[in-house]
């Protein structure tokens, strides 16, 4: 069966373009208008990011800017591949060791650059740098006996443990408030402040007491390293687990 013709934004991401562009030959190459794109992003925030005013970052008419992204959201999906960094390097590091430091890698690099977690994650990766962070993340599984589909499930879970962690870091880091644009909601200490106001202990036995005792208090203080450390941990824990069963142990290994 004949290859399908690739999408055009997958084209451009690997340097696959065949159709011939009629008209003056440009003046400009893709990844100085991407790099000017993800300048003014980091600058100003992706509601910012136009084909306008990209194209008048780079000197030239809007219309001119279409002949080499097709779209705005091409040029998001474009963006959001060249935004990210290279992976870490496997090193020959045991899968667990890696996989903590890939997905710690990833959340850094959303914190880095925030409004990459406003471009919609739910397709799959088709660029080179996404495309290699799931390769890398493969390869350190590749020893464990797991089936590929597992592989990349687990790929998937971590990329979306690391993006969720991102988006929370930021959102009390920012004091983000609710949509209604209530202040006393703003952080855990004000979240806790609501709750113990409107929870009755008879329906809700066991919040009600880690509200009483402070516990999303202590949570503000978790947020970042400590938070993310032990959610992490509970995913490579039942990576491990999983492991285990495929080599027919009793026990988990560590």
């Amino acid at each position: 069966m004949a290859n399908r013709a690739l999408p055009l934004v997958v084209a451009r991401m690997w340097g696959r373009e065949t159709a011939s562009r009629h008209g003056p030959r440009p003046s400009l190459d893709l990844p100085r208008i991407l790099q000017a794109a993800i300048g003014i992003a980091d600058r100003e925030g992706l509601e910012s990011v136009r084909m306008s005013s990209v194209a008048a970052e780079v000197g030239m008419a809007t219309m001119s800017l279409y002949r080499y992204v097709g779209s705005k959201d091409e040029l998001l999906t474009l963006m959001a591949d060249i935004a990210a960094p290279e992976p870490p390097a496997l090193d020959g590091r045991p899968w667990r060791d890696y996989l903590a430091a890939w997905t710690r890698a990833n959340r850094d690099f959303l914190l880095d650059r925030p409004w990459l977690l406003q471009i919609s994650r739910s397709t799959p990766p088709v660029g080179p740098r996404s495309l290699r962070w799931l390769d890398r993340a493969l390869a350190a599984l590749a020893e464990t006996g797991l089936g590929l589909g597992e592989r990349i499930n687990i790929a998937s879970t971590l990329t979306g443990y690391a993006a969720s962690q991102a988006a929370l870091v930021l959102s009390m880091a920012t004091g983000r408030t609710t949509a209604g644009g209530d202040d006393a909601i703003s952080g855990m200490v004000g979240y806790s402040d609501v709750l113990s106001q409107v929870l009755d202990p008879t329906d809700y036995p066991e919040l009600a007491v880690a509200v009483r005792s402070g516990a999303f208090g202590a949570a503000e203080e978790w947020v970042d390293e400590g938070d993310f450390t032990f959610g992490l941990d509970l995913l490579l824990d039942g990576i491990q687990t999983l492991v285990t069963r495929r080599d027919g142990g009793s026990e988990v290994r560590w």
